[in-house]
Parts: C-alpha cells; structure tokens; sequence
C-alpha cells in the first residue's frame, strides 16, 4: 500500500481528518483538485467558528488548518479522484493523473454549488454570473447587483459585495430569510441591501454581458425586470459523490450515508463533511466529522495491520 490513510477533498472536513491521521502517525495523502480549503476558501467572512470572536476569513482559516496538518506530516497531493476500486488488500483511487493505493479512505470531497438552471445562465458564466463574490465582487464596483437565495452563503456573500456594489438586491422564492438570525439582522440594517421575496428568476438577460435578470412575483404572478450588471447564485449544492456512484449507499440526493462513526457502506471507506447526508452542513460539523472520520480510519488500520503483522 501506498498509504495508511488516503483523504479525498481539502475542506475543513479533508484537512482536519488529515491534521488528525498524520498526527496519529498515519502515512496520509490528501488530494484535491484545485487549492486546498474547499467552499470555506471562498468565504469571505466565517463569523461563527469557535475562537474568532470577532470572526475570521474563510481563506485565512483554510490556510491555518492546512499549514497546522502539514506540520504534522500530511501529504497534500494535486488531482482529482475519478473512481474507487476494493483491492483483495485495501483500496485503489484512481485520479486524473495517476492511481493510489492505501488501506482506508476517507471520502470529503464536498459539495458543489448549485445552478438556477434558467435561459442566460450558462451563456453569461463568467460574463456577470458567479458563484462565488469572494472571488468576483472587486469587478463590480459601483454597479447594481443581484444575490439569488435567502440562507446564510446568499446573505452573507450579499453582504460582501455591498463593500463594492452601489446595490444588491437578494432576491428570494420565500417571505422569509433561511439565514441565522444575527446574519438576517446585520443584512436588513445594511443599506446597500433590499430583498425582493417571493420571488424567482425566470432568466438572466443580456448579449455580451449580464444586463438584467427577468422576475417572477410567485404570489401574484407578475412578471418584471430589474436591470443590473452582475448575477449572484446561491441556492444549494450538489454533492461532489458522482465518482462513488454505486460504491457506497447515498440517499437521493447522492449524499453519502455513514453512521455516527462516519463509516459508509463499505467497511474502510469513511465520509465526512458537505458530501455526508446530515442536518448542518457548516465548517466547524466538517471538521468535527473529518476528526471522527480519521479515528475510525486509523483504529482500521491498526487492526488490519495488528492481524496482518502477528
């Protein structure tokens, strides 16, 4: 075997399942695609992780967490896992570039944002529609902006741009924010912000660039448009499981499901995180979950090894 432990995805979950397998003296490879940190990467402001009373970034938290597990002696690795193979004495991942074999895996590879799935959405990607105001808000300053979506990535992320926007206007199916409480209230005293509820969008218009999205009133059916120059998506996430496909139990949804010791279906392959079917998808369960994960993998592995070397 390659390796004791092999982690799949570099979110809180990945990275802390990683900090707590190479410090348990596991040899651990972490692989992600792209940076490690995952969705928590691309937040701009994380004001409720434990030990930041006044809050924290999303990419300095992410980057902590990598530089505390790497210290420790995890291997972070650049590819993206396509396949998982049962071998007569462990596992085979297979990724983009090459193969690797290890004893237990641990699944966290996260969740992807979800589309609208409207006329323009694909057409103006990258054009004036995000997903990510992190990455992107800088380039609409002083413009007219539009945050789809009423839990706490919309609010906050719609907050965010109002640091460069001359307005952003959340505009949201229900009467009523999802987001938590202290976010709602600190959105609805910033005045950059208005929200629009009841609300879809039925398309996002423009040629060359986002110049306005078309409304649906859901209550009274009205149809309206609200001109603007940048369109900002957040109403869900797709898990990231489509290469587990038919390995491990997922519900319908395709979140994997795991049992309190965060192990799946398959004895040896564990899960952690936003790709785990759960009730709170937030940084500090992902990063509890991956130090479940990395126990259970590394109690695995010591027994495998213990009957293997008698």
């Amino acid at each position: 075997m390659d390796y004791d432990v092999l982690i799949i995805g570099g979110g809180p979950g990945g990275l802390t399942a990683g900090l707590y397998a190479a410090r348990g003296d596991m040899k651990t490879l972490l692989l992600e695609k792209l940076l490690p940190g995952g969705q928590a990467a691309t937040t701009y402001w994380i004001d409720n992780y434990p030990g930041f009373p006044e809050g924290v970034s999303g990419p300095q938290l992410m980057m902590a967490m990598k530089d505390q597990a790497v210290r420790f002696g995890l291997e972070i690795g650049t590819d993206e896992a396509v396949g998982l193979q049962v071998e007569e004495d462990g596992f085979l991942v297979k990724g983009q570039d090459k193969s690797y074999s290890a004893h237990t895996v641990i699944v966290a590879s996260g969740a992807t944002v979800a589309k609208l799935g409207v006329p323009g959405e694909e057409k103006l990607r990258g054009k004036g529609v995000s997903y990510c105001a992190t990455c992107d808000g800088a380039f609409f300053r002083d413009q007219e902006l539009v945050v789809v979506g009423g839990g706490d990535a919309a609010v906050e992320e719609g907050m965010f741009l109002t640091k460069f926007a001359k307005k952003v206007h959340v505009v949201h199916r229900r009467d009523r924010l999802r987001a938590a409480k202290a976010i709602q209230e600190r959105a609805f005293k910033n005045d950059r912000m208005d929200f629009i509820w009841n609300t879809v969008v039925e398309e996002i218009l423009g040629d060359q660039d986002v110049e306005g999205v078309r409304l649906k009133n859901l209550k009274t059916g009205e149809i309206s448009e609200l001109p603007c120059k940048g369109v900002f998506i957040y109403v869900g996430n797709i898990p990231n499981s489509q290469f587990l496909k038919g390995k491990v139990d997922m519900d319908e949804r395709g979140y994997i499901l795991t049992d309190n010791n965060m192990t799946t279906s398959v004895n040896g392959v564990f899960a952690c995180g936003d790709v785990r079917q759960k009730a709170l998808r937030q940084v500090v369960t992902a990063c509890g979950e991956g130090a479940a994960a990395a126990y259970a993998a590394q109690q695995f592995v010591e027994e495998k090894k213990g009957i293997a070397y008698k």
